[in-house]
């Protein structure tokens, strides 16, 4: 009975401790790196998705490749757009909006 009563005390205690602790306060650079992941994290889903187009496209040559060889008849294949390439990954900063200061107005002749 003590070692329960002990563990639900200090399980307790954690819960109260985990509570106080502040969230973290994210300054400039570690926004930039934040948004950096998340572009490299998009980037690699596109490119994830365009590996699996291919390696549809070519399951499906071979599937109708030996289907034809079988003289099985096949329906054709619904037009799907083609796979697109993503390219190497890029990543440029947005860089932070500057507040326009507005000009001078100009003077007014009489």
């Amino acid at each position: 009975m003590k070692k329960f009563l002990v563990a639900s005390l200090l399980l307790s205690a954690s819960f109260l401790a985990s509570a106080k602790i502040p969230a973290p306060v994210l300054d400039d650079a570690a926004k930039a790196k934040a948004a950096e992941t998340a572009a490299k994290t998009a980037w690699s889903g596109k490119v994830d998705g365009y590996k699996l187009c291919k390696s549809q496209d070519k399951a499906a040559a071979a599937y109708y490749k030996s289907a034809k060889a079988a003289g099985k008849p096949t329906k054709p294949a619904a037009q799907t757009p083609p796979c697109a390439d993503p390219g190497a990954f890029a990543y440029k900063p947005a860089t932070p909006a500057v507040a326009a200061t507005p000009a001078a107005a100009p003077a007014k002749k009489s």
